[in-house]
């Protein structure tokens, strides 16, 4: 098959599979020579392609006749290799050892003229070349077709800020052009590079091959062969001459020295239009990436990649249009000019249409878009700079992508131009088509790009919000973000359009016990080689840290897991917000159960309980269609989970898991809906243990205690909303019934449900805590014991204890227990108490400062036994901040951070930690002092707001007595009233 014509291939990559003959180069073409790389034979194996897209090599003939030949080294429309033979050296003529064409050495004489680029004709543009090679045009003299014709040309160092200019003269001489350094494609010399031997006159400057009798290999005749079994391979070219006999040019080892590679040369020969006026291939010399405006659009503008100084980079969102403005070597002329994008995903190595990692799009006219697929158009042309639109089909790949121009005379030469600007594709919660949509701004404004936020702490009975600072545009996050998807997370580059499964991989690889993810969980009460859960204040410092590393970050809990997942969220695109439940179970055995052994001394056998119930647990929730769980309505918010409690699938992960299903209790829906139903709704059951060979006693079952204040940060407010509502029913009522028994005749266990527990209504027990008490100060345990019998007195026996435990309800130390035997008379009450002392507890508090009280029972003369447990937790001091004048964007200002000493012992090694916007790095303070009872520590700061609006500001506090002290302050960036300024702390309603 032979292709005269390929002007209706723009893209230049859409030929590689098909088979081509082509005839013979022939003058006025467009050679683009690039290095040859070296196979392990010490053959040629062709240019060497960085990106690894198929390569686009051809040599155009400006005739309408005229054939295309694709060479090893020679760029063009990316027609197919045939077999060429290099024609031998005539005897006669001695051998000129030829450097490689990309290698350029300054002090090569030329016996020519030089044509330098003069400095008017240099083109300005908003992103400034980057070390652009001057190369002048060698001159070529006309001679008879039958005498052959010597090229001498002299090649000059490159040069700092010099743009390659599209020089022509009168004489229709050839040019060499180099593209710029930071826009062609590099390519590395090899160490050794192949000698090419040229015919021609031996001269000390660097020659190109005859135009009518180039330096490769001809093609062979192909009429009479079978083209379809001929491998599209080129045969190899000679052997190197050894070393002893080819002398190395010093200049060779001058220029390998340099640091960074040459871009390859682009010659490009004038052809002559019809009626003889001369015409060039259309260049690009710059791509104005217009970041102000893309990211302005995009919603992108605060990324630390789309600021930085240095080497800024693209950041978008997908389903949307970004604009690019081309500057060019000349007016763009949509009848005799073709533009081609080309984008790779920087991540593969094999760049496929059919994955959708490599894309090639036609510019094409206004209004041609769709927002399906990949387009390109043409916006507004003005002499040599072109505005085009790039528009992202709404389930584009998200990760870092390159893009390639090719450009190309229709009917004639085509040149290449490589951007090293990477582009970063994100999710876009504002494209309608996006999976992950989100219909009100405000939502959008808090789950995407909120960079700070609240997460609940404490008990149910004693909440606690704690700032996290999220800080997902900050230096290397959302470059971290990605490398957890698809190096740690493993996600197929395909399937990183899938919210699902890029939110599921997530989930395991923020934590480490399967594929040493970004943090290591701890939940002992020992820390060292690393920092404290309580001492984390943002995701910056883990992230940061985890991508210089890439080793898991010590140590996390599951409000740390959390944070963390919501900063790599956002930072990706996916709305995301950070949930805390309340007395959460953990139900190892999936029975919808959790059940508590307990001794005759009212303990909790921790070598027969496997099941527990955290005084609080923190997972996300991520905002996207499930378009696989259809049919039916589960869009919305989905549970997920990188706290590493459950194997799912044989990894530590959760979720996915629709809230709309674990409302339905829809326990089989995937993924890990069961496990996420039994956290908030599951039963709590105790059991009396007597013995090995004693039958269990069911003590009492709790219907209700699962599952509390499901709580998480209200939109556009520093207070909490209670979303219970969306997990669950309301407790007793017909639907959360139903719904229970949906869920139970889908668990795997069941028996649990079924026990009937011994009713005895006569004696009942109410706990009694006090509320608010300040750690430092002592507190009392009371239970009230109410007979509600007529005529008759009851004898209890009551054993009451205080136990220290960690979050996750493990009992850690005994603090205090007494046994009390007491006559409740009929339709009286009687109280039994327990008084805690600070001496008593100080010395056994664990990072929550929690406690476990527990109570157990016995009604004498009956077989009754009652037990309840329930928590408590002494409160924390809050740090509170002070800020001196008013904030505005870009000005300095001073700020205190202060901290009262509620103990009565001297608080020793006090140290603030304090973080924010508008700090660069975190600021760490130490006072030299201790601070004494009832006295303030106190330090003051300086910040600069990088950003107007409302902004915040979080601080750490610890010392050898006391830690896990924290604070924040919100406040506004601008010229705004003082009274204005300073927002809100740490008042914040529960």
């Amino acid at each position: 098959m032979v292709l005269d014509n390929i002007s209706d291939c723009l893209c230049c990559r859409c030929c590689k599979t098909k088979n081509y003959t082509f005839g013979k180069p022939r003058k006025n073409d467009v050679v683009t020579v690039q290095p040859l790389s070296r196979n392990k034979f010490g053959e040629d194996d062709g240019p060497v392609r960085p990106n690894r897209r198929p390569a686009i090599s051809t040599i155009q003939n400006s005739g309408a006749s005229s054939a295309s030949t694709e060479i090893p080294g020679i760029q063009g429309s990316g027609a197919p290799k045939p077999q060429i033979e290099k024609p031998p050296p005539k005897s006669d003529e001695p051998k000129v050892q030829e450097p490689p064409v990309h290698i350029l050495d300054p002090t090569i004489p030329s016996p020519d003229k030089p044509q330098p680029v003069p400095d008017a004709d240099r083109t300005g543009s908003q992103n400034p070349p980057q070390h652009v090679p001057e190369v002048h045009k060698p001159e070529i003299e006309e001679k008879p077709d039958d005498k052959p014709v010597n090229h001498d040309i002299n090649v000059t160092k490159p040069e700092d800020h010099q743009p390659p200019i599209h020089h022509q003269n009168e004489n229709t001489e050839p040019e060499i052009h180099h593209p710029p350094q930071h826009e062609s494609e590099i390519h590395h010399p090899p160490q050794h590079e192949s000698e090419v031997h040229t015919p021609g006159i031996p001269v000390p400057s660097l020659h190109l091959p005859d135009v009518d009798k180039p330096s490769v290999q001809k093609p062979p005749d192909l009429s009479h062969s079978d083209v379809g079994d001929t491998e599209d391979i080129p045969p190899p070219l000679p052997m190197t001459p050894p070393p002893s006999r080819v002398p190395r040019p010093s200049w060779v080892d001058k220029i390998e020295s340099f640091e960074s590679p040459e871009p390859s040369v682009t010659v490009i020969i004038p052809s002559k239009a019809p009626g003889g006026a001369e015409t060039d291939v259309l260049t690009v010399r710059e791509v104005d990436m217009c970041l102000t405006l893309n990211g302005s659009d995009h919603h992108t503008d605060r990324y630390e990649l789309m600021t930085r100084k240095v080497n800024p980079q693209l950041v978008i969102r997908r389903g949307q249009p970004f604009q690019l403005d081309l500057v060019l070597s000349r007016a763009y002329n949509p009848a005799t000019d073709a533009i081609s994008f080309v984008f790779t995903l920087s991540e593969t190595d094999k760049p496929s249409y059919g994955h959708g990692t490599l894309i090639a799009v036609p510019l094409l006219a206004k209004g041609a878009q769709d927002g399906d697929t990949w387009s390109a158009v043409l916006q507004r042309s003005s002499e040599n700079v072109v505005s085009v639109n790039i528009t992202t089909p709404a389930n584009c790949i998200v990760g870092v992508w390159k893009m390639d121009i090719d450009t190309k005379l229709k009917d004639d030469g085509a040149v290449s131009y490589s951007h090293r600007t990477k582009i970063y594709v994100l999710f876009n919660a504002w494209c309608k088509k996006d999976q992950v949509y989100m219909k009100e701004e405000e939502r959008r404004r808090e789950f995407v790009e909120m960079d700070t936020g609240l997460i609940w702490r404490g008990s149910y009975n004693r909440m606690r919000p704690c700032i996290w600072n999220y800080a997902q545009f900050e230096k290397d996050v959302l470059d971290c973000s990605l490398f957890l998807v698809t190096k740690t997370g493993r996600v197929p580059l395909p399937s990183c359009s899938d919210p699902v499964k890029i939110t599921r991989a997530l989930s395991a690889a923020v934590n480490s016990p399967d594929d040493n993810g970004a943090l290591m969980g701890n939940w002992s009460a020992e820390f060292d080689g690393g920092t404290p859960p309580t001492k984390w204040v943002g995701s910056l410092m883990i992230l940061q840290r985890f991508y210089t590393n890439k080793k898991p970050v010590k140590y996390g809990q599951c409000w740390v897991f959390a944070g963390v997942l919501t900063t790599v969220c956002r930072a990706l695109g996916i709305p995301a917000r950070t949930v805390t439940t309340y007395a959460s179970a953990h139900d190892t055995q999936n029975s919808l159960t959790v059940d508590y052994f307990v001794d005759d001394k009212g303990g909790v056998m921790e070598e027969l309980t496997s099941d527990s119930i955290w005084n609080f647990h923190v997972w996300n929730e991520v905002w996207m269609k499930r378009p696989d769980l259809e049919p039916g309505d589960y869009d919305g918010w989905n549970a997920i989970d990188a706290t590493p409690q459950e194997m799912s699938e044989d990894v530590f992960r959760c979720g996915p898991t629709s809230v709309k299903a674990v409302k339905r209790g829809e326990v089989l829906k995937p993924y890990d809906s069961a496990f996420v139903y039994a956290e908030v709704n599951a039963d709590k059951v105790f059991w009396k243990y007597t013995g090995p060979t004693q039958p269990l006693k069911l003590l009492r079952k709790d219907t209700l205690g699962i599952g509390q204040h499901i709580s998480t940060k209200t939109v556009g407010q520093w207070s909490r909303e209670d979303i219970t509502q969306t997990y669950k029913y309301p407790e007793k009522s017909q639907d959360e019934r139903t719904a229970m028994l949906k869920a139970l005749k889908q668990s795997e266990s069941l028996f649990s449900r079924y026990y009937l527990n011994e009713e005895f209504n006569d004696i009942k027990f109410d706990f009694k805590l006090l509320d608010d008490i300040v750690i430092g100060s002592p507190f009392s345990a009371r239970v009230v014991l109410s007979n509600k019998s007529k005529d008759k007195d009851y004898k209890v026996t009551v054993i009451l204890r205080v136990d220290t435990v960690l979050y996750t309800g493990k009992v850690e130390d005994s603090v205090r227990k007494e046994k009390f035997d007491v006559v409740v008379k009929k339709r009286s009450e009687e109280e039994v108490k327990i008084d805690v002392s600070y001496e008593e507890y100080y010395n056994k508090l664990v990072d929550q400062c929690a406690f476990n009280i527990a109570c157990l029972a016995t009604v004498q003369d009956t077989n009754y036994e009652y037990f309840a447990q329930d928590d408590f937790r002494v409160r924390k001091p809050d740090v509170k901040f002070k800020i001196e004048g008013v904030p505005s964007e870009g000005q300095e200002f001073t700020a205190t951070a202060s901290v009262m000493n509620p103990l009565p012992v001297s608080l020793k090694r006090c140290r603030f930690v304090i973080e924010g916007p508008s700090l660069e790095t975190p600021i760490k303070i130490k006072l030299e002092h201790e601070v004494e009872p009832n006295s303030e520590a106190k330090v003051k700061f300086n910040a600069r707001p990088k950003f107007p609006g409302r902004t915040t500001i979080a601080a750490k506090f610890y010392s050898n007595e006391l830690g896990d002290v924290d604070g924040f302050i919100v406040f506004k960036v601008g010229d705004k009233a003082p009274g204005d300024t300073n927002g809100l702390s740490n008042n914040i309603s529960s």
